[in-house]
């Protein structure tokens, strides 16, 4: 074995394994390895989880925040405004220069499989074709899928249609698109058309960015879910965000929900961004700024959790945590009931990577890529609590990023003690 990671406690299973891996696989997971490691780690008993995925987020803009100018107003619309006077000036250099940096954040936090947007809305392509390169240069250490993202609309920006399809030529994975930005519904719908047109051809599979408004008559959701139905596309497409969703009544959202998983359609939430930027026109009282997770979960739609932003013109914080990230969407989306704690743990893992159709590749079993994440947590209730950090990062078997924990300590009446934040039992 290159590696063995001993005593290991993986995910509902009570008792600790040892994992080893040879030439950059999963070769064994037995409750006792005799065989020794060229390399061997005893984690006692931490939390060994196959690693986070982020499957959502725009690297075209990232730790951007102040350039050219501060969102003051909080609003997508004013980021978008923002994020199109920026867009003159970017360089492929720059582009690349943030979007590793931040993959190297998130790496660290524990994700090694990204999807991110590129906008599509420029005559140059130098976002696609620098997230293309990041794509390559990073491989090592994390895995993208690059969206053909048409920010400003397919329809509503001049040849959006035409740079969607070229994108698509140079190597983008997905096509995106945004519905609800073109100029009238006639124009959305026909923009969904064209995404699946677009899918069928070059064989991809979609990400939406679909009704990402506080507006109930926004429904471009249904019409997405009848053209995976019709195009047999269950199991392919995605809709991120859907926050407009949250103020449906509640008669077409229950039959909805119904169509969705009949449609079998993947579902990103997106807790930094949708819960700054959504229904900041309500006033008092202020509705969430979020999707039914709770309702599509309990009726087995797939759920998973994107980070969308990291210090951009619509977020302007974030360190690329999917743990914080579902930490924020516990207290948003009333996910605090027990066994509801646990299904946040699998929205930015399991259920994130059958949004990335990667299930084959992923999880911790003889056979597979040997990559996962040691936490500094026995489970995942803790681990979402404490927003715990990755002690080892292992991407096919090598480890590529380590963290030694911050170390708290309380003098009391003269004796020092250590502070772990853990129940003492």
């Amino acid at each position: 074995m290159d590696l063995i990671i001993r005593n290991a406690k993986l995910r509902k299973q009570k008792d600790p394994v040892d994992i080893g891996i040879r030439e950059g696989k999963i070769a064994a997971v037995e409750t006792k390895i005799e065989a020794q490691g060229t390399k061997e780690i005893d984690v006692g008993g931490k939390l060994v989880t196959p690693p986070f995925i982020d499957p959502h987020l725009h690297l075209d803009a990232v730790l951007s925040v102040g350039d050219p100018r501060y969102n003051m107003s909080g609003t997508l619309l004013e980021g978008i405004q923002i994020w199109g006077e920026r867009k003159p000036g970017l360089t492929k250099e720059i582009i690349k220069k943030n979007a590793i940096e931040a993959i190297k954040w998130e790496v660290a936090n524990g994700t090694l499989k990204i999807r991110t947007h590129a906008d599509v809305c420029d005559p140059r392509l130098i976002t696609v074709e620098a997230l293309l390169e990041v794509k390559e240069e990073v491989k090592e250490i994390a895995d993208l899928q690059v969206v053909a993202f048409p920010q400003d609309g397919v329809y509503a920006y001049k040849n959006g249609d035409k740079l969607m399809e070229e994108a698509l030529k140079m190597g983008a994975d997905v096509v995106g698109g945004i519905p609800h930005n073109e100029l009238t519904r006639e124009d959305g719908v026909k923009s969904i058309e064209y995404v699946f047109e677009l899918a069928k051809k070059y064989d991809r599979l979609i990400d939406v960015h679909c009704d990402e408004t506080g507006d109930d008559q926004s429904r471009f959701i249904e019409v997405m879910a009848k053209y995976t139905i019709i195009n047999e596309m269950q199991g392919l497409v995605t809709a991120s965000h859907t926050t407009s969703m949250h103020n449906f009544n509640n008669d077409y959202a229950f039959k909805l929900i119904g169509i969705l998983k009949r449609a079998e359609m993947n579902m990103i939430t997106n807790p930094f961004d949708n819960s700054v930027l959504q229904n900041r026109t309500d006033g008092y009282p202020r509705r969430r700024g979020h999707t039914r997770v709770d309702e599509m979960s309990a009726r087995g739609v797939n759920v998973s959790i994107g980070h969308d932003s990291i210090m951009d013109p619509w977020y302007p914080l974030g360190k690329g945590s999917m743990l914080q990230a579902a930490n924020l969407l516990l207290h948003m989306a009333h996910l605090s009931g027990y066994d509801q704690i646990y299904q946040l743990y699998d929205m930015i893992t399991d259920n994130s990577a059958k949004t990335l159709n990667i299930q084959e590749k992923y999880g911790i079993e003889a056979g597979k890529p040997a990559d996962m994440i040691v936490l500094n947590a026995s489970d995942e209730m803790d681990a979402i609590r404490l927003m715990s950090e990755c002690l080892y990062v292992i991407k096919n078997g090598r480890i590529v990023a380590s963290t030694q924990p911050a170390k708290s300590e309380v003098t009391l009446h003269g004796v020092c003690e250590h502070i772990d934040f853990l129940i003492k039992k």
